[in-house]
Formats: C-alpha cells, structure tokens, sequence
C-alpha cells in the first residue's frame, strides 16, 4: 500500500530538514524531503497513514485465513446432524455439533435447543442464530471499511495543510514566490493525497470481497440448517394436512 510510495519513490535524494534549512531556490526532492517539509504536522499525517496500511494488512491476511467456507462451515457436518436427528439420536446430535465450533454448529445448536417446542420455535431459532452470526461477521469486516473512509480524510488533511505551506510562501514573499518554494507545498499536499488513497482502495476493494463472500456464506448455512430440520418441517405439514 504506502510502503511503496515511501520505498520506491525516494530514490532521488535522502531526506533533510524542514523548508528553513533548505536552499531558497532549491525544492525538496524525494517523498521523505517533502514529508519532512511540512514539519512535524506532515510527518504525523505519514505515521497516521502507515499505521493504517498495517493495520488493513493484517485485517486483510487475517480474513483470509478465518473467513473460509470449511471453517465457517465443515464439511459433512450438516448431513450427519441431520442423519442423527432422523433416528433421535438428538444427544449425538448435539454433541457432534460441540466437537466441531463454527457457524454452521452454532445455528444448529440453537435449533435442536428448541426441538421439544415444535417446528415454529426451531424456525424462529435458527433465523436469529444466522442474524447473530451475520452481524458477527460483518462486524469483523467492517473495520476495512472504516479504514477505507478514513485514509482519504487523512490524506485530505495533508493536502490542506500542503496547500497552507504554499500560500504562505506567497504571504511571506508578498506575491513574489519562487515556483520552487510553491512546489514544496504542492508536492506535500499530493503526497500525502496519494497516501491516503493508496491506503483507501485496496481496503475498500477487500472489504466488498469479504462482505460478498459473508453473505453467500450466511446464505448457505441459513440453506443447510433448514435441509437439516426439513424431516420436522415435513411432520407438521402432514399433521396439518390430516
């Protein structure tokens, strides 16, 4: 993310000290001079930016590993609940779904929970053991999200602040400020902008992989947890029909 805009694009010159201790005519060069230039208001701003570039890092890595079909939901796990259900091996039933924590146990759990209550409790119990697991998840997302919209702002900021530094080199020298001494200001203000947006739109981009992947994946418990239950469902159809 902003590794790189820090890494690569500093190649020209090592960084120096803010604007006052550079050449009149002489514009900072290099990503660290111009961060350094704007003082110890753009060298927060970069920290800011990196530390979020970390942290949606390992969001990202971590959600990788944690948000996959075979640890939400394992396989086989639904059939064999629903064979021991069939035969009213209930205890079984229970205690396979407690070997084996997920989201797909945890909903199943609530339903056989409300088994002796008839179809419309385990109905009413595993639509709100999905909510609860959904908000789960997403809660666990959405800080990508969060990270996505505050890196902007970040970046925003270092380009007010850049522009601030420009105009004050007109303020200062009455109208008469050399392009390089406005350079600095801009060249701050588009840094940290790219930053920001560097930061922003790989976090955005996992976080609507990761919300698409969630809802299929709630999806698909809600589906499964329904097929398990569908002996009691079909049970009261036909005492109803009777």
């Amino acid at each position: 993310m902003i590794f790189f805009l820090i890494a690569g694009w500093n190649s020209v010159a090592v960084a120096q000290r803010p604007t006052s201790e550079t050449a009149p005519n002489e514009a900072p060069q290099g990503v660290l001079q111009i961060v350094f230039a704007g003082g110890w208001i753009g060298v927060l701003i970069i920290a800011v930016l990196l530390a979020l570039s970390m942290t949606a890092a390992y969001l990202i890595i971590d959600h990788l590993l944690t948000v996959r079909r075979r640890d939400l939901m394992p396989d086989g796990l639904a059939d064999s609940t629903r064979e021991l259900l069939l035969v009213g091996k209930v205890t079984e039933a229970k205690a396979k779904c407690t070997e084996t924590p997920s989201v797909m146990s945890f909903v199943l759990l609530h339903g056989i929970a409300e088994l002796e209550f008839g179809w419309t409790a385990v109905e009413k119990a595993l639509e709100d053991a999905i909510a609860e697991q959904s908000a789960r998840l997403f809660r666990k997302i959405e800080y990508l999200a969060v990270i996505g919209n505050i890196a902007p702002m970040v970046g925003l900021l270092g380009t007010v602040i850049g522009m601030i530094i420009a105009f004050q080199q007109v303020a200062v020298n009455q109208g008469a400020a050399s392009a390089p001494q406005l350079a600095t200001g801009i060249y701050q203000a588009l840094v940290t902008t790219v930053g920001g947006l560097l930061v922003a739109i790989p976090a955005l981009g996992a976080f609507a992989i990761f919300r698409n992947r969630v809802d299929q994946l709630v999806a698909e418990a809600a589906y499964l947890a329904q097929h398990v239950f569908s002996p009691l469902r079909q049970r009261k159809r036909a005492r109803e029909s009777n």
